[in-house]
Parts: structure tokens; C-alpha cells; sequence
């Protein structure tokens, strides 16, 4: 890898670790349904113009079918479960919690018969275990009445991440990474968009909440996802994959800087397993 893969691959993570602190301001005033169909609308059509200039047919059409599924439950499903738990827990605690999500994805991998579960890959999943009891634990920090809905909320967002994998392997049927990230995310805002009429605004939008939704659809999915492409063309994706390590560290930075929040001893010795069981995991 190069200085310049390497500067890629920080500006990504420092990116996607803010996507936390972004859905923490935002959510609480569009709610869960709004703040992941105005992301993946926004985002989505941004991305879909910049593939346009840049010449690149992404083939809505032609995968049309790969990009609902996909756009369902790779995006639509988890960018909602995560925009609620942005209401009743720490951004940075959700960042903690997003590196399960290659954990997740070797269980759905070998329970399909994709991935071998080896003896370190099954000590992986046990840490990662122990480190999501103690980011859960009651002694964490300042818990409402909805905390533990929410962390099950960020668990579910990256199962369903998880299950992306497998997906891919079995229904692209030819689709390009840059035709899903463009295809994908305006997929998911076909399928949120009946739930929009059933699910009112939590409160009037502020300047503050517009424009972290804002940076939350342009930033994190409109400029992310070329990035993390080209960072795959550059140094392969078992290397871009190292951007899952760094997510947490940024989403705890940023969390700290601009909202002030703290993590107990208990939350951050959990995420470090969870850093450690996914290191063996992806890494076997």
C-alpha cells in the first residue's frame, strides 16, 4: 500500500466513524424511517450523477431485480435499525458495535457453506461476544428505557450487513460494486418510501439536524462509497477491509469531540474485544 492508499483508507474510516455522530443529531428530529430514506434518496442520487458524468452505466434496469434485494435488506433494513438506535444510544457506543459486523458475516458465510469455521475464527465470535456483553452491560453509560432496544436494534443492522455477502455471491448476477452502490441505495428508498405517510417527523427540522443529514447522505454514502471502490481497485478488498478497525476509533473521536460523550471502562474494554474478535475472524 501506498501513502496514498493509506490516506484513502484513513479519510474513509474518519467518514464512516461521523456517519454515528451525524445519525445521533439527525435521527431524533426526522426519526428512523425519514432519516434512512431522505440518506439513501439523497446519497443515491448524488452517486447516480457522478457515475452519469463519469460515463459509467450502472444498469437500474438491467439489475433492477438485484438492487431491491439487495437495497432492502443490505441498506433500507439496517440504515433504519441504525437510525433508531441514533436516538436511545452513544454515537460512539454504535460505532463500537458496527465491528460485529464481519462476525456476522462469517456466520451467515458458514452457515451457508461459503466459510469453514476454524477453531481461532469460533474464538473470534466468542470475544466478540464478550465484548458486545460488555458494551451492554447495565453499568454502561446513561441508559434510557429504550438503550437495550437500541443496541439489539445495532446488532440486527449489522446482521443484516452481514448477510450482504452471501447475497451478493448468489443474486448480483453480474452487477458492478459501483452500479450496487448507486443501484442499491435508491432501491432502498423505493422500498422506505410507502413507510414515510405512516411515520411522522419527530419534531420541526433545525438547521443543526438538516445539515448533519446532509453530511449524512453526501459525506457518508455519496463520497464514501467511490472511495472504498477505488481503495478495492487499488489494494484488494481484504485490504480495504482493515477500514472496519479504524471505524470505531474515529466514531468514538468524534462522538467525544462534538458531542461530548464518554465512554465508561467497561463499553471500551468491550469494544476492544470486539476489535480483537474481529481481527481473528477476518484475518483466519
Amino acid at each position: 500500500m501506498t501513502a496514498a492508499d493509506y490516506a484513502r483508507l484513513v479519510l474513509l474510516a474518519a467518514i464512516w466513524g461521523g456517519a454515528f455522530p451525524f445519525m445521533r443529531v439527525a435521527a431524533p428530529v426526522f426519526g428512523p424511517a425519514w432519516t434512512a430514506e431522505l440518506r439513501v434518496l439523497l446519497g443515491g442520487l448524488a452517486l447516480l450523477a457522478w457515475l452519469r458524468l463519469s460515463g459509467f452505466d450502472p444498469g437500474l434496469r438491467r439489475h433492477a431485480r438485484c438492487y431491491l434485494l439487495l437495497g432492502a435488506l443490505g441498506i433500507a433494513l439496517p440504515f433504519t435499525l441504525y437510525s433508531f438506535a441514533a436516538m436511545h444510544a452513544p454515537a460512539s457506543l454504535l460505532a463500537i458495535l458496527n465491528a460485529t459486523a464481519p462476525m456476522f458475516g462469517l456466520a451467515w458465510s458458514a452457515s451457508c457453506g461459503d466459510e469453514r469455521l476454524s477453531v481461532r475464527r469460533l474464538a473470534g465470535l466468542v470475544l466478540g461476544l464478550g465484548g458486545v456483553a460488555l458494551v451492554a452491560a447495565p453499568s454502561g453509560p446513561a441508559q434510557g428505557p429504550l438503550f437495550g432496544w437500541a443496541v439489539g436494534a445495532a446488532l440486527g443492522a449489522c446482521c443484516a450487513y452481514g448477510a450482504v455477502g452471501v447475497l451478493v455471491k448468489r443474486f448480483a448476477g453480474g452487477a458492478t460494486p459501483r452500479g450496487m452502490a448507486a443501484g442499491n441505495q435508491l432501491a432502498a428508498a423505493l422500498v422506505l418510501l410507502p413507510l414515510l405517510p405512516f411515520v411522522p417527523l419527530q419534531a420541526a427540522p433545525t438547521p443543526l439536524a438538516i445539515a448533519n443529514l446532509l453530511a449524512l447522505a453526501l459525506l457518508a454514502s455519496a463520497v464514501a462509497f467511490p472511495l472504498y471502490f477505488r481503495l478495492i481497485a487499488d489494494v484488494g478488498a481484504m485490504r480495504a477491509l482493515t477500514v472496519t478497525y479504524l471505524i470505531p476509533l474515529f466514531g468514538v473521536l468524534w462522538g467525544w469531540l462534538f458531542l461530548g460523550e464518554a465512554l465508561p471502562a467497561a463499553a471500551l474494554g468491550g469494544g476492544v474485544l470486539i476489535l480483537a474478535g474481529t481481527l481473528m475472524v477476518t484475518r483466519s
